[in-house]
């Protein structure tokens, strides 16, 4: 296995990683800021107001993007495998 197969093995995992975590990520993100800007215009301060949406949020987004995380990882394992029969 060369320098370049191991860069490109490497750059692939990254790249999936982003996919399957991206969307979880950005639904965190848009939720969190939501709550930020809520609590700025009301002054509520109270910390619980920051997570409990968050991870309510995070969870039915895992639920909706369970199929398309899925299929990206098992794409993955799929091109993972074929490499490692090319190399037998």
């Amino acid at each position: 296995m060369t320098e370049m197969e191991v860069l490109d093995v490497a750059r692939d995992g990254m790249t999936t990683m982003l996919l399957v975590v991206g969307p979880l990520l950005l639904v965190g993100l848009a939720v969190g800021l939501t709550i930020s800007i809520f609590q700025t215009l009301t002054h509520i301060q109270e910390m619980t107001l920051t997570f409990i949406p968050k991870i309510v949020a995070v969870f039915g987004a895992m639920i909706i993007f369970l199929p398309f995380m899925v299929s990206e990882l098992t794409e993955f394992m799929q091109r993972i495998m074929d490499h490692i029969i090319a190399l037998g």
